[in-house]
């Protein structure tokens, strides 16, 4: 994996020097990366790709900026970008701190309390390589059950059957929760927050303080029971971050019955992009509203 000769020389005239090392990093599914050295000294983090949608990296450049505002867990800095690569303040890894979790958990939640008016994003971005519509209709605005049925649910049930995965019985678990998803996020109503929007385990680092850094998001103003249930997904959370969270902000009652409602989304999006070894656990999450 070698870096272009168009996006180094891009990089060297937006540093004013030269790139002395370009050391790939693995870890990334979909654009290649590296930490760059130069001969005056900096060190970046370099992600790039030219096959990507030309506004790939300008959302992950908004969406950084956006989190960046919040103040409360750090964000690598965007230093350029341009449809075919982003260039990052590079982050050097450390160990956790013994309270890491619980530094974690207590940021997060402060970070949830920067909000908005209404739900949504500006701009439309990406959850993976699949497109996150967050510009809201005029009744979503103000209205988060409206906004994540549509927005998040339906459009990527749609794009399941668009890619060939739905089946009667996955129709007929959508359309159960439609007609029930009132009843089920009703009292938990709650000003939009600032969320970063794919927080799992790979998304985040260690930085060399110890302390947590938030990567590759897809930002938008929701619900942060949105968010707490994406971390459920895959692990790399443990109960001390959430006691920790919870402790800072109280999360409503009957947040555990709602969770599966939120971890949905993300298995939907999943069988989109990988496949059907996603289709039994959204099936699974649907029946659990039965």
């Amino acid at each position: 994996m070698t870096l272009l000769p168009d996006i180094k020389s891009k990089i060297e005239k937006i540093t004013e020097s030269k790139i002395f090392t370009q050391t790939p990093v693995s870890g990334g599914c979909i654009s290649d990366s590296f930490i760059i050295e130069t001969s005056s000294g900096g060190k970046f983090f370099l992600k790039a790709n030219t096959t990507l949608p030309k506004d790939t990296f300008g959302k992950e450049a908004n969406g950084l900026n956006e989190l960046i505002k919040a103040g409360t867990i750090r964000i690598p800095k965007v230093i350029s970008f341009d449809e075919s690569y982003i260039l990052l303040e590079q982050i050097n890894t450390g160990r956790k701190k013994n309270n890491f979790s619980e530094e974690f958990g207590r940021r997060l939640a402060k970070m949830h309390l920067y909000s908005s008016n209404e739900f949504g994003f500006y701009e439309n971005n990406y959850i993976g390589s699949t497109i996150q519509i967050n510009i809201p209709a005029e009744n979503e605005k103000t209205n988060w059950t409206e906004f994540y049925f549509n927005k998040r649910i339906l459009f990527q049930f749609h794009l399941a059957e668009k890619n060939g995965y739905s089946t009667t019985e996955l129709h007929s678990g959508i359309k159960n929760l439609e007609s029930k998803i009132e009843d089920i996020l009703s009292g938990s109503e709650e000003k939009p927050s600032l969320i970063h929007g794919d927080l799992w385990g790979g998304n985040y680092l260690v930085d060399e303080n110890g302390m947590p850094c938030l990567i590759d998001p897809a930002v938008y103003y929701g619900h942060r029971e949105a968010e707490l249930g994406m971390t459920k997904l895959f692990g790399g959370f443990d109960r001390a971050f959430y006691e920790a969270y919870n402790e800072t902000c109280t999360l409503k009652n009957g947040y555990e019955y709602r969770e599966n409602i939120y971890k949905l989304y993300h298995v939907l999006n999943h069988l989109n992009l990988f496949g059907r070894g996603y289709y039994s656990q959204a099936v699974s999450l649907l029946n659990y509203y039965r």
